[in-house]
This record gives structure tokens, C-alpha cells and sequence, in this order.
């Protein structure tokens, strides 16, 4: 299966990617919602088997992502424990 991971935060869609295993894992970094969007169709187009979000789209943005690509994919998203919240909170705010 093929699958890839998208980065949001200050990217360039179109030269922030790179692929491992022979393109089977790929990183798309992309600059917002839209931008993951617009991407996410076209892995949809291509035959991706699986997309992963970085943490920042949040469940809203797993929701737009999940709608974008038509529910053709498993879309899944990253997450933390409670317990590391303030670590999180820290590491991000900037």
C-alpha cells in the first residue's frame, strides 16, 4: 500500500515533497487547509492507499481533507495523550 503524510506550516506545495521506498511513503508539506486539500485529491487521482495529517489539521481539518477526497481513502490524523498538553502547547506556539 502507498501512503502519505501531510505536513502543514510555512511550506511550498510544489517543492516541499519527497518520497521513500520507491514513492510507496510520501511527505507533502502543504502552507493550509486548502493547499491539503488540492493535495490530497490529486493522491486520491494517483492511487494513494492512505493519508495521514500532522497533527495541526485537528479533527475539522481531518473532516475537510476526508471531504475533499470524496471518502475514497482511510484519513487519519495525529494526536497526543492529555498528559503531554502543556509540552505541546509549548513546542507549538511559536
Amino acid at each position: 500500500m502507498t501512503f502519505a503524510f501531510l505536513i502543514m506550516g510555512d511550506y511550498d506545495t510544489a517543492r516541499d515533497r519527497a518520497a521513500i521506498h520507491g514513492g510507496a511513503a510520501r511527505i507533502i508539506g502543504v502552507a493550509n487547509l486548502d493547499e491539503a486539500c488540492a493535495a490530497a485529491r490529486e493522491l486520491c487521482d494517483s492511487g494513494i492507499g492512505c493519508i495521514e495529517l500532522c497533527g495541526a489539521f485537528g479533527e475539522e481539518g481531518a473532516k475537510r481533507v476526508i471531504d475533499a477526497t470524496g471518502n475514497r481513502v482511510p484519513v487519519g490524523y495525529v494526536t497526543h495523550l492529555p498528559q503531554q498538553d502543556e509540552l505541546h502547547r509549548a513546542a507549538f506556539s511559536g
